[in-house]
Protein backbone atom coordinates (compact mmCIF):
# COMPACT_ATOMS: atom_id res chain seq x y z
CA UNK A 1 0.00 0.00 0.00
CA UNK A 2 1.42 3.47 -1.44
CA UNK A 3 0.83 7.13 -0.01
CA UNK A 4 -1.26 8.98 -2.29
CA UNK A 5 -1.57 12.68 -3.09
CA UNK A 6 -4.87 12.96 -0.50
CA UNK A 7 -4.63 13.98 3.08
CA UNK A 8 -7.04 13.51 6.05
CA UNK A 9 -9.33 16.04 6.19
CA UNK A 10 -9.12 16.07 10.43
CA UNK A 11 -5.57 15.51 10.80
CA UNK A 12 -3.88 15.76 7.68
CA UNK A 13 -1.84 12.79 7.68
CA UNK A 14 -1.73 11.58 4.43
CA UNK A 15 -4.89 8.92 3.59
CA UNK A 16 -2.71 5.50 1.81
CA UNK A 17 -3.90 4.89 -1.53
CA UNK A 18 -6.51 1.74 -1.77
CA UNK A 19 -7.48 -0.62 -4.27
CA UNK A 20 -10.28 1.65 -5.58
CA UNK A 21 -12.12 1.76 -9.03
CA UNK A 22 -12.03 5.28 -10.50
CA UNK A 23 -16.21 6.00 -9.61
CA UNK A 24 -14.49 6.08 -5.81
CA UNK A 25 -11.02 7.45 -6.46
CA UNK A 26 -10.86 10.13 -3.60
CA UNK A 27 -8.88 12.71 -6.12
CA UNK A 28 -11.46 12.20 -8.74
CA UNK A 29 -13.02 16.31 -9.15
CA UNK A 30 -16.01 16.29 -7.01
CA UNK A 31 -15.19 12.99 -4.87
CA UNK A 32 -15.31 13.42 -0.76
CA UNK A 33 -12.04 12.65 0.52
CA UNK A 34 -12.35 9.93 3.19
CA UNK A 35 -10.57 10.02 6.35
CA UNK A 36 -7.33 8.18 7.27
CA UNK A 37 -7.41 4.79 9.09
CA UNK A 38 -6.77 6.24 12.93
CA UNK A 39 -9.54 8.96 12.63
CA UNK A 40 -11.85 6.48 10.88
CA UNK A 41 -11.86 4.40 13.52
CA UNK A 42 -12.21 6.43 16.05
CA UNK A 43 -15.75 6.86 15.10
CA UNK A 44 -16.16 3.91 13.76
CA UNK A 45 -19.47 1.55 15.48
CA UNK A 46 -19.38 -2.20 14.43
CA UNK A 47 -22.72 -3.14 15.77
CA UNK A 48 -25.42 -0.83 15.94
CA UNK A 49 -27.40 -2.38 19.10
CA UNK A 50 -30.46 -1.09 21.18
CA UNK A 51 -29.62 -1.12 25.15
CA UNK A 52 -33.38 -3.23 25.39
CA UNK A 53 -35.89 -4.71 23.82
CA UNK A 54 -39.76 -5.14 24.87
CA UNK A 55 -41.18 -8.41 23.69
CA UNK A 56 -45.15 -8.69 24.27
CA UNK A 57 -46.33 -12.10 23.68
CA UNK A 58 -49.28 -13.76 23.78
CA UNK A 59 -49.01 -15.92 27.15
CA UNK A 60 -51.77 -18.24 25.54
CA UNK A 61 -51.21 -18.54 21.91
CA UNK A 62 -47.35 -17.25 21.71
CA UNK A 63 -47.94 -14.76 18.83
CA UNK A 64 -45.84 -11.37 19.17
CA UNK A 65 -46.98 -7.84 18.99
CA UNK A 66 -45.08 -6.40 16.25
CA UNK A 67 -45.63 -2.67 15.13
CA UNK A 68 -49.56 -2.51 15.35
CA UNK A 69 -51.04 -5.97 15.22
CA UNK A 70 -49.86 -9.94 16.48
CA UNK A 71 -48.64 -12.19 14.92
CA UNK A 72 -48.00 -16.18 14.73
CA UNK A 73 -44.35 -16.70 14.83
CA UNK A 74 -44.27 -20.43 15.21
CA UNK A 75 -41.19 -20.58 18.34
CA UNK A 76 -40.91 -22.99 20.19
CA UNK A 77 -39.99 -20.85 23.17
CA UNK A 78 -39.05 -17.28 24.39
CA UNK A 79 -35.81 -17.83 23.94
CA UNK A 80 -36.99 -18.15 19.82
CA UNK A 81 -38.77 -15.23 19.96
CA UNK A 82 -36.22 -13.18 21.89
CA UNK A 83 -33.75 -14.46 18.76
CA UNK A 84 -35.62 -13.52 16.34
CA UNK A 85 -36.50 -9.69 17.30
CA UNK A 86 -32.73 -9.32 18.63
CA UNK A 87 -31.87 -10.22 15.12
CA UNK A 88 -34.11 -7.60 13.51
CA UNK A 89 -32.85 -4.97 16.25
CA UNK A 90 -29.21 -5.40 15.33
CA UNK A 91 -27.35 -3.40 12.34
CA UNK A 92 -23.95 -3.57 10.92
CA UNK A 93 -22.11 -0.64 10.02
CA UNK A 94 -22.23 -0.83 6.08
CA UNK A 95 -18.11 -1.15 5.53
CA UNK A 96 -17.86 -4.50 7.11
CA UNK A 97 -17.50 -7.44 5.15
CA UNK A 98 -17.39 -10.80 5.40
CA UNK A 99 -19.49 -10.66 8.39
CA UNK A 100 -20.09 -13.30 11.01
CA UNK A 101 -22.23 -13.58 13.99
CA UNK A 102 -23.87 -15.65 16.90
CA UNK A 103 -25.82 -15.15 19.31
CA UNK A 104 -25.23 -16.74 22.75
CA UNK A 105 -28.79 -16.77 24.86
CA UNK A 106 -28.57 -16.20 29.19
CA UNK A 107 -31.97 -16.72 30.66
CA UNK A 108 -31.45 -14.67 33.67
CA UNK A 109 -35.06 -15.30 35.14
CA UNK A 110 -38.47 -15.92 33.93
CA UNK A 111 -38.98 -12.92 31.76
CA UNK A 112 -35.55 -11.40 30.90
CA UNK A 113 -33.08 -13.05 28.55
CA UNK A 114 -29.69 -11.63 28.15
CA UNK A 115 -28.57 -12.14 24.12
CA UNK A 116 -24.61 -12.02 24.21
CA UNK A 117 -24.01 -11.47 20.35
CA UNK A 118 -20.35 -11.91 18.75
CA UNK A 119 -19.52 -10.20 15.51
CA UNK A 120 -16.03 -10.22 13.59
CA UNK A 121 -15.95 -8.82 10.26
CA UNK A 122 -13.17 -7.10 7.68
CA UNK A 123 -13.32 -3.26 7.51
CA UNK A 124 -10.61 -1.38 5.14
CA UNK A 125 -8.47 -5.00 5.16
CA UNK A 126 -8.57 -4.49 8.95
CA UNK A 127 -10.06 -7.59 10.77
CA UNK A 128 -12.76 -6.26 13.87
CA UNK A 129 -14.59 -7.59 16.05
CA UNK A 130 -17.22 -7.03 18.76
CA UNK A 131 -19.34 -8.12 21.27
CA UNK A 132 -22.48 -6.87 22.28
CA UNK A 133 -25.55 -7.86 25.18
CA UNK A 134 -28.66 -7.01 24.84
CA UNK A 135 -31.38 -7.51 27.96
CA UNK A 136 -34.95 -8.66 25.97
CA UNK A 137 -37.84 -8.43 28.65
CA UNK A 138 -40.89 -10.76 27.73
CA UNK A 139 -44.07 -9.47 28.38
CA UNK A 140 -46.86 -11.78 28.76
CA UNK A 141 -50.06 -10.66 27.65
CA UNK A 142 -53.35 -11.31 26.22
CA UNK A 143 -53.91 -11.19 22.29
CA UNK A 144 -56.81 -9.61 20.41
CA UNK A 145 -57.48 -13.74 19.10
CA UNK A 146 -57.14 -15.00 22.41
CA UNK A 147 -58.67 -12.36 24.47
CA UNK A 148 -61.98 -12.69 22.04
CA UNK A 149 -61.87 -16.33 22.28
CA UNK A 150 -61.92 -16.37 26.24
CA UNK A 151 -64.45 -13.74 25.85
CA UNK A 152 -66.76 -15.93 24.15
CA UNK A 153 -66.82 -13.46 21.22
CA UNK A 154 -68.72 -14.97 18.30
CA UNK A 155 -69.90 -13.10 14.87
CA UNK A 156 -71.68 -15.29 13.44
CA UNK A 157 -73.64 -18.81 14.19
CA UNK A 158 -74.44 -21.16 11.96
CA UNK A 159 -77.84 -23.62 12.84
CA UNK A 160 -77.69 -27.05 11.31
CA UNK A 161 -81.28 -28.34 11.37
CA UNK A 162 -83.22 -30.81 9.05
CA UNK A 163 -86.86 -30.58 7.12
CA UNK A 164 -89.06 -32.56 9.12
CA UNK A 165 -86.31 -35.07 11.20
CA UNK A 166 -83.41 -34.66 13.14
CA UNK A 167 -80.16 -34.22 11.04
CA UNK A 168 -77.87 -37.57 11.42
CA UNK A 169 -75.31 -38.64 13.39
CA UNK A 170 -72.95 -38.21 10.07
CA UNK A 171 -74.65 -35.09 9.37
CA UNK A 172 -73.90 -33.47 12.61
CA UNK A 173 -70.02 -34.87 12.58
CA UNK A 174 -69.53 -33.32 8.80
CA UNK A 175 -70.87 -30.17 10.12
CA UNK A 176 -68.21 -30.27 13.49
CA UNK A 177 -65.88 -31.48 10.66
CA UNK A 178 -66.73 -28.90 8.33
CA UNK A 179 -66.40 -26.04 10.38
CA UNK A 180 -62.75 -26.87 12.28
CA UNK A 181 -61.35 -27.62 8.22
CA UNK A 182 -62.55 -24.26 7.11
CA UNK A 183 -60.75 -22.46 10.30
CA UNK A 184 -57.50 -24.30 10.33
CA UNK A 185 -57.27 -23.93 6.26
CA UNK A 186 -57.94 -19.28 7.02
CA UNK A 187 -55.41 -20.06 9.92
CA UNK A 188 -52.82 -21.50 7.72
CA UNK A 189 -52.73 -19.04 5.63
CA UNK A 190 -52.36 -16.30 8.62
CA UNK A 191 -55.57 -15.20 9.34
CA UNK A 192 -55.82 -14.57 13.12
CA UNK A 193 -59.50 -13.24 12.95
CA UNK A 194 -60.15 -17.20 12.18
CA UNK A 195 -61.70 -19.18 15.15
CA UNK A 196 -64.66 -21.36 16.43
CA UNK A 197 -65.84 -19.99 19.50
CA UNK A 198 -68.86 -23.10 19.80
CA UNK A 199 -69.98 -26.00 18.77
CA UNK A 200 -73.15 -27.20 20.43
CA UNK A 201 -75.47 -29.84 20.12
CA UNK A 202 -79.20 -29.29 20.27
CA UNK A 203 -82.39 -31.01 20.72
CA UNK A 204 -83.21 -30.59 16.84
CA UNK A 205 -79.62 -29.93 15.79
CA UNK A 206 -76.12 -28.14 15.95
CA UNK A 207 -75.34 -24.58 16.73
CA UNK A 208 -72.06 -23.74 15.55
CA UNK A 209 -70.68 -19.87 16.71
CA UNK A 210 -67.69 -19.09 14.67
CA UNK A 211 -65.72 -15.33 14.74
CA UNK A 212 -66.72 -14.12 11.31
CA UNK A 213 -69.65 -14.05 8.64
CA UNK A 214 -67.59 -15.24 6.67
CA UNK A 215 -66.87 -18.36 8.17
CA UNK A 216 -70.39 -19.23 8.49
CA UNK A 217 -71.41 -18.30 5.48
CA UNK A 218 -68.60 -21.20 4.03
CA UNK A 219 -69.92 -23.44 6.05
CA UNK A 220 -73.40 -23.35 5.07
CA UNK A 221 -72.26 -23.33 1.63
CA UNK A 222 -70.66 -26.50 2.31
CA UNK A 223 -73.30 -28.05 3.89
CA UNK A 224 -75.73 -27.75 1.45
CA UNK A 225 -73.26 -28.37 -1.27
CA UNK A 226 -72.76 -32.47 0.57
CA UNK A 227 -76.08 -32.65 1.87
CA UNK A 228 -78.54 -30.18 -0.36
CA UNK A 229 -80.86 -28.11 2.02
CA UNK A 230 -81.35 -24.45 1.83
CA UNK A 231 -79.75 -21.54 3.90
CA UNK A 232 -81.09 -18.61 4.97
CA UNK A 233 -79.53 -15.96 6.89
CA UNK A 234 -80.89 -13.02 9.14
CA UNK A 235 -78.88 -10.05 10.58
CA UNK A 236 -79.14 -8.52 14.07
CA UNK A 237 -77.58 -5.63 15.63
CA UNK A 238 -75.63 -6.07 18.54
CA UNK A 239 -73.32 -3.22 19.14
CA UNK A 240 -71.67 -0.17 17.70
CA UNK A 241 -67.54 -0.21 16.96
CA UNK A 242 -65.28 2.46 18.28
CA UNK A 243 -65.69 4.11 14.81
CA UNK A 244 -69.56 4.38 15.25
CA UNK A 245 -70.28 1.54 12.66
CA UNK A 246 -72.77 -0.78 13.02
CA UNK A 247 -72.00 -3.80 14.12
CA UNK A 248 -73.99 -7.09 12.99
CA UNK A 249 -74.47 -10.55 14.04
CA UNK A 250 -75.42 -13.39 10.98
CA UNK A 251 -77.55 -16.10 12.02
CA UNK A 252 -77.24 -18.71 8.78
CA UNK A 253 -80.22 -21.35 9.40
CA UNK A 254 -79.25 -24.47 7.36
CA UNK A 255 -82.16 -26.56 6.46
CA UNK A 256 -81.56 -29.81 5.70
CA UNK A 257 -83.65 -31.92 3.01
CA UNK A 258 -86.05 -34.10 5.01
CA UNK A 259 -85.12 -37.55 2.97
CA UNK A 260 -81.03 -38.67 2.63
CA UNK A 261 -79.62 -41.32 0.56
CA UNK A 262 -80.42 -44.77 1.29
CA UNK A 263 -83.91 -43.34 2.50
CA UNK A 264 -86.64 -45.48 0.77
CA UNK A 265 -89.98 -43.01 0.61
CA UNK A 266 -93.50 -43.63 -0.53
CA UNK A 267 -94.10 -41.02 -3.33
CA UNK A 268 -97.71 -39.05 -2.85
CA UNK A 269 -100.36 -39.64 -5.77
CA UNK A 270 -97.63 -41.55 -7.64
CA UNK A 271 -98.22 -45.02 -8.72
CA UNK A 272 -94.59 -45.87 -9.86
CA UNK A 273 -93.38 -47.36 -6.32
CA UNK A 274 -91.47 -46.72 -3.74
CA UNK A 275 -88.14 -44.90 -4.68
CA UNK A 276 -84.47 -45.42 -2.93
CA UNK A 277 -83.10 -42.02 -2.58
CA UNK A 278 -79.63 -41.11 -4.07
CA UNK A 279 -79.31 -37.87 -3.84
CA UNK A 280 -81.11 -35.03 -2.17
CA UNK A 281 -79.10 -32.24 -3.53
CA UNK A 282 -80.83 -30.18 -6.08
CA UNK A 283 -83.95 -32.10 -6.92
CA UNK A 284 -84.00 -35.46 -5.20
CA UNK A 285 -82.95 -38.39 -7.04
CA UNK A 286 -83.84 -42.10 -6.32
CA UNK A 287 -84.05 -45.48 -8.15
CA UNK A 288 -87.60 -46.63 -8.56
CA UNK A 289 -87.35 -50.64 -6.02
CA UNK A 290 -89.55 -52.21 -8.38
CA UNK A 291 -88.55 -51.50 -11.41
CA UNK A 292 -84.89 -50.15 -11.12
CA UNK A 293 -85.91 -47.22 -13.15
CA UNK A 294 -84.13 -43.71 -12.19
CA UNK A 295 -86.32 -41.14 -10.44
CA UNK A 296 -85.77 -37.27 -10.45
CA UNK A 297 -88.51 -35.07 -8.36
CA UNK A 298 -89.80 -32.17 -10.20
CA UNK A 299 -88.42 -28.49 -10.35
CA UNK A 300 -91.57 -27.26 -8.11
CA UNK A 301 -90.40 -30.22 -5.63
CA UNK A 302 -87.48 -30.16 -5.16
CA UNK A 303 -85.72 -32.14 -3.16
CA UNK A 304 -88.75 -32.40 -0.48
CA UNK A 305 -91.53 -33.91 -2.78
CA UNK A 306 -94.83 -35.38 -0.94
CA UNK A 307 -94.38 -38.48 0.91
CA UNK A 308 -93.60 -40.79 3.22
CA UNK A 309 -90.45 -42.84 4.98
CA UNK A 310 -90.82 -46.80 4.43
CA UNK A 311 -87.12 -47.50 5.62
CA UNK A 312 -83.62 -47.06 4.83
CA UNK A 313 -80.62 -49.28 3.87
CA UNK A 314 -79.86 -50.07 7.63
CA UNK A 315 -83.52 -51.03 8.13
CA UNK A 316 -82.88 -54.25 5.29
CA UNK A 317 -82.96 -58.20 5.96
CA UNK A 318 -81.66 -60.72 3.64
CA UNK A 319 -83.89 -62.67 1.88
CA UNK A 320 -83.89 -66.28 0.56
CA UNK A 321 -84.86 -66.43 -3.45
CA UNK A 322 -87.18 -69.33 -4.41
CA UNK A 323 -87.91 -68.55 -8.12
CA UNK A 324 -87.85 -66.08 -11.02
CA UNK A 325 -91.23 -66.18 -11.69
CA UNK A 326 -90.63 -64.21 -15.44
CA UNK A 327 -89.47 -60.60 -16.00
CA UNK A 328 -91.45 -58.59 -13.79
CA UNK A 329 -91.31 -61.06 -10.76
CA UNK A 330 -89.54 -63.44 -8.85
CA UNK A 331 -90.65 -65.15 -5.30
CA UNK A 332 -88.69 -65.18 -2.08
CA UNK A 333 -89.11 -66.14 1.32
CA UNK A 334 -90.30 -63.31 3.66
CA UNK A 335 -87.45 -62.85 6.47
CA UNK A 336 -89.94 -62.62 9.38
CA UNK A 337 -92.72 -65.22 7.92
CA UNK A 338 -90.33 -67.13 6.02
CA UNK A 339 -93.42 -67.94 3.53
CA UNK A 340 -92.99 -67.73 0.02
CA UNK A 341 -94.13 -64.11 -1.53
CA UNK A 342 -93.77 -63.14 -5.11
CA UNK A 343 -92.33 -59.36 -5.47
CA UNK A 344 -91.33 -57.22 -7.74
CA UNK A 345 -88.32 -57.82 -10.22
CA UNK A 346 -86.39 -54.17 -10.80
CA UNK A 347 -83.49 -54.54 -12.95
CA UNK A 348 -80.67 -54.69 -10.95
CA UNK A 349 -81.90 -58.08 -9.57
CA UNK A 350 -79.57 -60.48 -10.26
CA UNK A 351 -80.91 -63.81 -10.96
CA UNK A 352 -78.14 -66.00 -10.11
CA UNK A 353 -78.43 -64.59 -6.62
CA UNK A 354 -79.32 -67.40 -3.88
CA UNK A 355 -80.22 -64.13 -1.29
CA UNK A 356 -81.08 -60.88 -1.66
CA UNK A 357 -81.56 -57.92 0.03
CA UNK A 358 -85.36 -56.59 1.05
CA UNK A 359 -87.09 -53.97 2.99
CA UNK A 360 -90.74 -55.03 4.48
CA UNK A 361 -92.70 -52.12 5.36
CA UNK A 362 -96.10 -50.88 5.11
CA UNK A 363 -95.84 -50.93 0.94
CA UNK A 364 -94.79 -54.49 0.89
CA UNK A 365 -91.81 -56.77 0.65
CA UNK A 366 -89.15 -54.93 -2.31
CA UNK A 367 -85.85 -55.82 -3.79
CA UNK A 368 -83.00 -53.26 -2.93
CA UNK A 369 -79.34 -52.83 -4.38
CA UNK A 370 -76.72 -54.83 -3.11
CA UNK A 371 -75.18 -51.28 -2.58
CA UNK A 372 -76.35 -47.61 -2.45
CA UNK A 373 -74.46 -46.37 -5.20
Amino acid sequence: MSESRAFCPRCGDPVPERSTTDANDPLRPGAEVELCDSCYFEDFDFVDAPDRIDVRVCAQCGAVYRGNRWVDVGAQDYTDIAIEEVSEALGVHVDVEDVAWQIDPEQVDQNTIRMHSFFTGVVRETPVEEEVTVPVKIARQTCTRCGRIAGDYYASIVQIRAEDRTPTTEEIERAKEIANGIVADMEATGDRNAFVTEIGEVDDGLNIKVSTNKIGKKISNKMIEEFGGTVNDAETLVTEDEDGNEVYRVTFAVRLPPYRPGNVIDLADDDGGPVLVRSARGNLKGVRVTTGERYEAGYEEGNSPDARKLGDLEDVAEATVVTVEDDNAVQVLDPETFQATTVARPDYFDPDAETVPVLKSRAGLHILPEDDD
